[in-house]
């Protein structure tokens, strides 16, 4: 058997104790696999959905078909927590990855017998769905039990990676296959892909080598310990969580109206047709990739500033659909938009992996992801509206001047935070002695330390590294 030592040695270093022999190495495989599989059911299921269609109602079942794909997976995350909080990350993925196989598996076999009604369609896709929002979130969670504090940010990158090139590749070899096969052949496709995964998930050793935890995270730990499943509870204990959820959400509703409104301005704006739709995309699916390798690089830093800045700099890409002029500009411009926003992902998962505390790690992931799977459809509804009033111009320039707005505002409001909390405790209060605040306890009270932050400076016994802090 040919030796994998060689390739693995030629990796960024960041990248190397990721491929040592382990569950994330044999797993890494099967998870490239399934998103490659729903990057590709990305195209089969509205293309189907348009074959199965009744008359007159094409555009309302396609839309119905997709929301079926992806939607009751934030119900799923909600309403489920009671069953599924308390089993490992292994069995979560596992569950999720044998539903999908079989209910999407079922599709082309309703094609191929003929039985295959509109109706059957959408709750095939509805149920494959229920539990993919703990699946998803259980990847990060498996990523947090078997790979090192140090080392997280880079799995998290390579997960990341796989699901931008799952874009690309995806629609590419769907397009290919649906030219001389039915999309329902396609969807089976994958269904074999989850049937992949689940398999690889169930080979997994039923309880993964632990990460070497210190005695003082260890405490902090147990003192933390929440009822398991109790997203909600913790992220209320920790507002730099909750408020890098409201930032994460409202940059994916500032996103939403770009994916109406592209597609207009490549066919109104610039004449064109889906040929050059498709080199958007791709550009910006080789910048995302480009980006979220480079971030599992990094080391330490100020994540905080990162995450703003990526929000801010993203806006400023979407800028380069002002001017008219050639489409080659705003490519070049959709392409930096990839780049920066690449990092995006593994960025903020790793600041929920480090903060949260491991019981309820699942829980709070499943919750984020439910939260955030109604932005960016509901950006995309306002999108609508907007793109016949003001043009999908200005559209696109107005959605990049939200998400620097929305990146100023969050800069500037942990500053104001700061400021009300310590005008409050200004004043003289009883047993108080006024007198000069030594600097480390005006450190101990700074901006973000009352909550209001992104990611408030770690303090002792957060177990909170200064990596994450900031």
């Amino acid at each position: 058997m040919i030796s994998s030592a060689p390739l693995v040695r030629r990796l960024p270093p960041a990248y190397r104790p990721l491929f040592a022999p382990g569950p994330f190495r044999r797993l890494l495989p099967a998870l490239a696999v399934s998103d490659l599989g729903d990057g590709m059911s990305a195209v089969a299921v509205p293309w189907l959905a348009l074959q199965l269609a009744p008359p007159g109602q094409a555009g309302l079942f396609v839309g119905a078909a997709v929301a079926a794909y992806v939607l009751p997976g934030a119900l799923g995350a909600l309403l489920l927590g009671r069953w599924l909080r308390g089993l490992p990350a292994r069995r979560l993925i596992r569950a999720d990855a044998w539903t999908r196989a079989v209910l999407l598996g079922a599709v082309p076999v309703g094609w191929a017998s003929g039985v295959l009604a509109p109706w059957l369609l959408l709750a095939l896709l509805a149920g494959s769905s229920l539990l993919h929002g703990w699946g998803a979130s259980a990847r990060y969670a498996l990523v947090a039990e078997v790979i090192p504090a140090g080392h997280r940010l880079a799995a998290n990158a390579l997960l990341s990676t796989s699901g931008w090139v799952a874009m690309i590749a995806g629609p590419a070899l769907a397009g290919t296959l649906t030219a001389v096969a039915a999309p329902a052949w396609v969807i089976g496709l994958d269904a074999l892909s989850f049937a992949v995964l689940a398999v690889g998930a169930g080979r997994l050793s039923a309880a993964p080598a632990p990460v070497p935890v210190p005695d003082s995270a260890r405490d902090r730990t147990e003192q933390d310990a929440v009822p398991r499943g109790e997203g909600l509870r913790v992220l209320r204990a920790r507002p730099q969580l909750l408020a890098l959820l409201a930032l994460t959400w409202l940059f994916n509703l500032a996103w939403g109206p770009v994916e109406v409104a592209l597609p207009l301005f490549v066919g109104q704006e610039l004449a064109a047709g889906p040929g050059l739709l498709g080199a958007y995309w791709a550009a910006f699916g080789v910048g995302a990739v480009l980006g979220a390798l480079a971030v599992g690089m990094l080391r330490g830093g100020a994540v905080r500033r990162v995450l703003l800045g990526i929000v801010a700099a993203h806006g400023v890409a979407l800028l380069s659909f002002a001017p008219p002029g050639p489409a080659a500009v705003s490519v070049a411009g959709f392409a930096v938009a990839g780049v920066v926003y690449g990092p995006y992902g593994a960025l903020s998962l790793r600041l929920f992996q480090d903060l949260t505390p491991p019981p309820a790690l699942t829980s709070v992931l499943a919750l984020r992801s439910s939260v955030l799977m109604t932005a960016s459809p509901a950006g995309a509804t306002l999108g609508g509206p907007l793109t016949a009033v003001l043009g999908p111009r200005a559209v696109l320039v107005g959605a990049g001047l939200v998400m620097i707005a929305v990146a100023g505002c969050a800069a500037v409001a942990p500053l104001l935070s700061g400021r009300l909390a310590r005008g409050k405790s200004a004043g003289p209060t009883s047993g108080a002695v006024a007198g000069p605040v030594p600097s480390a306890d005006r450190r101990e009270s700074a901006p973000g330390s009352t909550g209001g932050g992104l990611c408030p400076p770690a303090r002792s016994g957060t177990g909170a590294t200064e990596s994450t802090a900031v």
